[in-house]
């Protein structure tokens, strides 16, 4: 599976405690994912993140998607 949108996706230990975020702005793919969960749109959560391009929204949703198809796989130890 290929994401181009995930460039926009950064992690920082010193910004917001290390969550993914949006371009290292103080905004959380979490708090994306959770107003489109709320029934918020697009336009809505545009207007409430001046800061936010429409990219970062379906960027937030390829990560979301990214890690909900990760899975684990047991290593043999020696």
């Amino acid at each position: 599976m290929n994401f181009p949108d995930l460039e926009r996706i950064t992690i920082n230990p010193k910004v917001m405690g290390g969550k993914p975020c949006i371009r290292g702005i103080r905004i959380t793919v979490g708090t994306i994912t959770g107003l489109l969960s709320a029934g918020r749109t697009n336009e809505e959560i545009l207007k409430l993140y001046p800061d936010l391009e429409k990219e970062d929204i379906f960027a937030a949703l390829a990560y979301a998607t990214w890690r909900a198809e990760e899975y684990d796989v047991q290593l043999k130890v020696s």
